[in-house]
């Protein structure tokens, strides 16, 4: 990608290497929330003791200190602790933050075409683990979106985790950041809440449906992004698309069932099929129109 030249955001808050805790009320507050119940038999009692020596005395990451595999840090995400910008010459953080501005560029535009405004994510970068307005996740879920506090998060190793799933590249890693920006468009349209509520109204596998035709959408949606960064800012080399596909498939749910050993079931999808979601990011790359990816009204019949 030709990406060097390209414009700096400045939504991009870095949380990598903070101290391990909660954050906020993190551990102190649902020790908090249990206590009324606990407060209940004795039994209850001995154990919000045991909980409360263990908070106070070891809760500050005294007792892992030198071994951190045993204890990964956790990044608070807290209002309030924003974070830092990318320090200079982390050229990985660097990337993130041009790809993250482009599609600031690209969506702003379209919002403003359509008569509306664009607010932008933040972009969280984390190590290990970190707590959004989601709860707390670890860095083995991959890149996240969480619709709560309107913030993308992302540990950098996940660039490793791509190259082993068989998508190396600038491109592929730019892919997975338009998605996950496709994801907080969707939130910003009201589409995400719509979706979230007829899921909790329906069984599991037409819930499941649902959740491939949102993720769906975020691929088209980054494939959208993708053109404009191709015909706009010329930020595409040759080779760039075909990461941008490979990336897509790679983390389609039937190769990731085939990689852990389980036979391929569609009915347990949640993002889509290798070919489902390189069709679709495909789709939106060629077309560069928003209309181009309503697959709720393509799928609704399959």
């Amino acid at each position: 990608m030709r990406w060097r030249q390209g414009r700096r955001s400045s939504n991009v808050e870095d949380r990598r290497g903070q101290s391990p805790g909660g954050g906020g009320m993190g551990g102190l507050g649902n020790l908090l929330a249990l206590a009324p119940f606990l407060l209940r038999t004795k039994k209850g009692w001995m154990i919000l003791a045991a909980i409360a020596v263990f908070y106070f005395f070891f809760s500050d990451g005294q007792l892992f200190r030198g071994t951190p595999q045993q204890a990964p840090s956790v990044s608070t995400g807290q209002p309030g602790q924003p974070g830092t910008a990318a320090k200079p010459g982390d050229e990985v953080a660097d990337f993130v933050s041009v790809v993250l501005a482009s599609t600031e560029d690209t969506w702003g535009e379209l919002f403003k075409t359509a008569g509306s405004q664009y607010v932008p994510p933040k972009l969280v970068l984390y190590n290990d683990a970190i707590r959004s307005a989601c709860g707390l996740n670890t860095a083995a879920v991959g890149p996240f979106y969480c619709p709560g506090d309107a913030k993308v998060y992302l540990d950098l190793n996940f660039l490793g985790d791509l190259k082993q799933l068989g998508a190396p590249g600038d491109f592929a890693f730019a892919y997975v950041i338009a998605h996950e920006v496709g994801h907080h468009v969707q939130n910003l349209l009201g589409t995400s809440q719509k979706v979230q509520e007829a899921r909790m109204q329906s069984d599991k596998a037409t819930a499941n449906r649902l959740s491939v035709m949102l993720e769906l959408q975020a691929d088209c949606f980054a494939g959208v992004w993708a053109f404009y960064a191709h015909r706009d800012a010329n930020m595409l080399e040759p080779g760039d698309l075909e990461e941008g596909l490979a990336a897509a498939a790679a983390v389609g749910d039937d190769r990731l069932q085939r990689r852990s050993g389980r036979a391929v079931s569609p009915d347990a999808f949640t993002h889509g099929s290798a070919k489902q979601r390189a069709y679709w990011f495909s789709r939106g790359f060629k077309s560069g129109d928003v209309k181009q990816c309503n697959t709720f009204a393509a799928l609704a019949g399959q």
